[in-house]
């Protein structure tokens, strides 16, 4: 069974070793491990519904209104950890096709409520933030829309529900000899129709492209009325608009049906771990095989803190010993630096990759151990956020920020990002571990990814007034160099003051000129991407 205050499934564990938890403390500092609400505190504070129990379409049940009031995001996981869950929307409609959908948002219309989307539930900035408002709030949840719809092999077309999540679109699609290839670290639990609101990254995006790439078209359900988009190959009509419906964050409507490009199951897949000597030979590696076309699938880069972290965290202190050992004749000392690098494609494809590769690799001092690592990281890709949940229980919080900027500015953003999260508490004596990858790469740049450790106060307002200094100075931080202020989760609430400085006064003119066209009520997930 889903947790219902953390990530994953109730049976599934991140257990920290002796040693981690000896390397947080070394980092961070000693911790206690705060006491959570129980579910049934949490059902104690749901109130009554402001609409009636008959409500066409509509539970106005407790228990299911507390399951989609929050996300993933930093104070979602405190409301739910402390039991201070609220606001609750009233009700919650769960549709299972497009029809249901779309009357479903007609009785939400006609009752004058606020409509508050959900897919998986696994936004880590507020997009299921219920809002403080006079009028009735409901969610309208796509999970029962997770079924193949369609399927047009000859054009390489597939059709799916807005809430169908990953695992079962790539299970649906392997009958087929077909698979779609966006991998979010969410990917268990995300959905095609979240992935397109927020414009998601797949781990191997090198390969398979980002969402937009593979969004080829879709049937939205707007406040007036039906929108379909996309539907041909490519078109100079004008305007492209799926980019009304990408990125959109549930503003423009309930998105029901995914059209998606998808591709032939190849034949072999790898993964490889290659360390440097340093992160200056290690950023200086990635561009050139970014830039150097090799139809590569996956380069992940993490610099001397994360790798060092990882490392600790991992939990096989004897295999990492003879790793040291290995590297250390190879002239890979402290400072070292992780790569993971995906080779997907035929057999033929894959060597030549794999050659040409760690050829370029090895002028930058790279490494090459092998992959046996890449195993491991492959089959635990999707288990990092299960971490969140133990370092919680034993007293540590934990966040992250991701930009994207030009390579020129990589090297100088990642250590100011990291600067900023390590000064934000300093006032407080409290230490931050901050570490980072490069987790997407580009001719024209690469993505940059932090995560953030610090202590639990133990008390709610003070965890929140921790986070939101650290969150505030880290995202000024990304403004003040340039950055995207998300490559890959989306806006929500909690990047919304930071857009302007990216679309500037009229860009946010026109996208809330054609948002306000589909939704001229305002009754559309208020407040999130447009403050």
């Amino acid at each position: 069974m889903r947790r219902w205050n953390g990530w994953g499934d109730s049976a599934d564990q991140y257990e920290l070793t002796d040693d981690a938890r000896r390397f947080l403390n070394d980092r961070v500092g000693p911790s206690a491990a705060p006491r959570d609400a129980t579910l049934e505190e949490a059902l104690a504070t749901v109130p009554g519904s402001r609409l009636p129990d008959s409500t066409p379409y509509f539970s106005t049940d407790p228990s299911v209104r507390l399951l989609h009031a929050r996300g993933q995001s930093f104070p979602d996981w405190v409301a739910l950890r402390s039991g201070r869950v609220g606001p609750f929307a009233d009700a919650v409609a769960q549709p299972g096709s497009h029809d249901e959908a779309a009357a479903a948002l007609a009785e939400a219309r006609k009752l004058g409520a606020v409509v508050i989307p959900y897919g998986g539930g696994t936004s880590v900035v507020g997009h299921l933030q219920v809002p403080a408002d006079d009028r009735p709030v409901v969610n309208i949840s796509l999970e029962r829309m997770n079924r193949l719809i369609g399927m047009d092999d000859k054009s390489m077309l597939a059709t799916f529900g807005g809430g169908t999540p990953g695992p079962q679109i790539e299970a649906q699609l392997r009958p087929y000899g077909l698979m779609l290839g966006h991998f979010p670290q969410s990917y268990e639990y995300s959905t095609i129709g979240g992935w397109v609101v927020t414009r998601s990254s797949g781990q191997q995006s090198l390969r398979y492209g980002r969402i937009e790439q593979l969004f080829a078209g879709g049937r939205i359900s707007t406040p007036r009325g039906e929108l379909r988009v996309g539907g041909v190959p490519a078109s100079a009509a004008g305007p492209d608009l799926r980019e009304v419906v990408l990125g959109s964050e549930g503003r423009a409507g309930l998105l029901t049906e995914v059209s998606a490009r998808v591709r032939r199951l190849p034949e072999c897949e790898d993964f490889h771990g290659i360390f440097f000597p340093n992160w200056e030979a290690a950023i200086e590696a990635v561009r050139a095989l970014a830039q150097a076309d090799l139809p590569l699938s996956m380069l992940r880069l993490s610099n001397e803190v994360e790798t060092e972290t990882q490392l600790r965290l991992a939990g096989h202190p004897h295999l990492i010993r003879w790793l040291q050992r290995y590297l250390g004749v190879r002239g890979v000392q402290s400072g070292q630096c992780m790569l993971m690098m995906g080779v997907t494609g035929s057999l033929a494809q894959v060597r030549r990759m794999r050659r040409d590769a760690l050829a370029l690799a090895k002028r930058y001092k790279g490494v090459h151990v092998g992959k046996a690592m890449g195993k491991s990281w492959a089959k635990s890709r999707f288990r990092g956020p299960l971490l969140r949940n133990s370092l919680w229980e034993a007293g540590y919080a934990a966040d992250t920020v991701e930009t994207a900027v030009d390579w020129p500015k990589v090297t100088g953003l990642m250590r100011a990002i990291e600067k900023a999260a390590s000064d934000a508490l300093l006032a407080e004596n409290e230490r931050v571990h901050a570490f980072t990858h490069l987790s997407h790469m580009y001719r024209q740049g690469c993505s940059i990814y932090s995560t953030f450790v610090f202590r639990s106060a133990g008390d709610v307002d003070a965890d929140l007034e921790r986070w939101r200094k650290l969150k505030a100075r880290v995202s000024e931080t990304i403004v003040e160099h340039g950055g995207t202020i998300s490559h890959q989760h989306g806006v929500g609430v909690d990047h919304a003051p930071y857009l302007a400085a990216e679309k500037g006064a009229l860009g946010l003119d026109v996208l809330r000129s054609a948002l306000r066209e589909l939704d001229p009520n305002g009754m559309m997930n208020p407040g999130k991407l447009l403050a």
